[in-house]
């Protein structure tokens, strides 16, 4: 395979560069990796497609990846529960390492094989559900031993990597090649590739919950009131949807807990 991800960057002597300068050919780097999504759209349709039916069906959706690819899936799947009203165990994020892993980095943990499969075993995986392994190298051997696993046990896969023809991709039955190239910072994958794996998570999940019914018009009637924020943007939501004044919007808002209840309550 050819790992555009560890070429050397286009740029040199970024000691030398001003602050300016600096920022400048970062943000030209950046302005790349939308146009490399989008190259990838047909790959994100089928597994976002099969995720969907999956999960209509009853099953889970797992992330499993090592370093800056396992927190993106860690914070997607963290922020599903919030956004869409889900329960938390509906998208699961593992990290090699474990949780500790999320804010400081383990040593050789994605170098094990067999391990990824025994932290999925702790949350029952079975062929209901969907393993999505995230490597920007492709190469992860915690992720290609998931996945492979997984396959063995006739479990949907799909993964997100930024190097074509990665062992990675090769495990996964859905695989989602994102070819973001060279860092700014030669090997730095926690930014265009980090970067292209982030806005893939966002299509994913959102696209897959708007398949599961927890999206009204552009709206999220399912999220959770976990802050003030959240209650007068839900109180806002409710207005809109039934005429009522704030107060008793908020009032009807606050005795059923979502927005959906409460417009469903108001309109029986």
């Amino acid at each position: 395979m050819d790992r555009t991800t560890e070429r050397d960057s286009r740029f040199n002597d970024l000691e030398k560069m001003t602050v300016k300068e600096i920022l400048k050919h970062i943000n030209e780097e950046d302005r790349t990796v939308p146009l490399a999504v989008e190259k990838a759209l047909p790959q994100i349709e089928s597994l976002a497609t099969v995720t969907a039916e999956r999960m209509k069906a009853g099953g889970r959706l797992f992330y499993i990846g090592a370093g800056t690819s396992g927190r993106l899936g860690v914070v997607d799947a963290s922020e599903c529960p919030p956004t869409f009203g889900v329960p938390f165990d509906k998208v699961v994020g593992i990290i090699a390492g474990g949780d500790g892993a999320i804010r400081k980095a383990v040593e050789f943990a994605e170098d094990d094989d067999m391990q990824a499969w025994e932290d999925l075993l702790a949350y029952d995986i079975n062929e209901k559900d969907v393993l999505l392994g995230i490597a920007a190298s492709g190469t992860t051997p915690y992720v290609v031993g998931g996945l492979k696993m997984a396959n063995e046990h006739h479990i949907v896969t799909g993964c997100i990597v930024c190097n074509s023809g990665s062992p990675v991709a090769a495990a996964a039955k859905y695989p989602v090649e994102v070819v973001t190239g060279p860092e700014f910072l030669t090997g730095s994958t926690r930014m265009k590739a980090g970067t292209a794996q982030k806005l893939v998570l966002n299509m994913l999940s959102t696209c897959v919950m708007i398949q599961l019914g927890r999206v009204k018009g552009n709206k999220m009637v399912d999220m959770q009131l976990s802050n003030d924020k959240l209650v007068d943007r839900g109180t806002k939501m409710v207005m809109k949807e039934t005429g009522l004044d704030e107060h008793t919007a908020a009032g009807l808002l606050k005795e059923h807990g979502s927005v959906r209840k409460a417009v469903e309550a108001y309109k029986i």
